[in-house]
């Protein structure tokens, strides 16, 4: 198996594709990845869910392009993220399955992916990932020096056609700019121009 080397964006999710975000960051992942997508965007949730992505609180331009579908229950849910994932003018297409997911499963969202030349992103609990996932991200919020900077630790634990990796970066959120952010003791500070 030939792997390749590591992407200039190491952000970019892979096209006709299935992947997987987990961690408490994983929400903050999709708004970036839907920032990032051209065309209409979907978002399945559980009806129940408690928390549901607010127009105001998002990036410019995803409000205008983003649809949310909060299925019954998790049947229909998987339902829905199959025949979402198999309409091809579809960005991304982002679900939140409360359950993992077989391996069949996991296939038939892959060929639905594939069929509609469309990007899917899974929320999941941790843990629950599916084996046939093109990548896994996990993520979570870090600590910054500053209070007014919003930082990311951005894992890339499975990776089907290439390299994993961890990654800090500083996302405001509103575009889908970002900074990358070295490791703590490892910036590089200004020479002393009194010297």
């Amino acid at each position: 198996m030939r792997f390749d080397p590591a992407p200039a964006d190491p952000f970019a999710l892979t096209g006709r594709r299935v992947h997987e975000a987990e961690g408490r960051g994983r929400r903050a992942f999709a708004l970036f990845q839907a920032v990032r997508h051209q065309g209409p965007l979907v978002w399945i949730q559980p009806r129940h869910a408690p928390e549901i992505p607010m127009l105001r609180g998002l990036p410019r331009g995803v409000g205008e392009r983003l649809h949310l579908l909060r299925p019954a229950g998790e049947t229909d849910l998987l339902w829905c993220l199959e025949e979402t994932l198999r309409a091809a003018p579809i960005g991304l297409v982002i679900a939140e399955p409360e359950k993992p997911l077989s391996l069949t499963v996991g296939r038939r969202l892959q060929l639905a992916a594939e069929t509609g030349r469309t990007t899917g992103l899974l929320l999941i609990r941790q843990g629950a990932g599916s084996p046939a996932t093109e990548t896994r991200w996990q993520c979570e919020p870090e600590a910054g020096e500053r209070r007014d900077t919003t930082l990311h630790r951005w894992s890339l634990n499975k990776n089907k056609k290439g390299t994993t990796g961890s990654w800090i970066l500083d996302w405001p959120g509103a575009t889908a700019a970002f900074h990358m952010v070295t490791a703590a003791r490892e910036r590089c500070e200004p020479a002393d121009a009194a010297r």
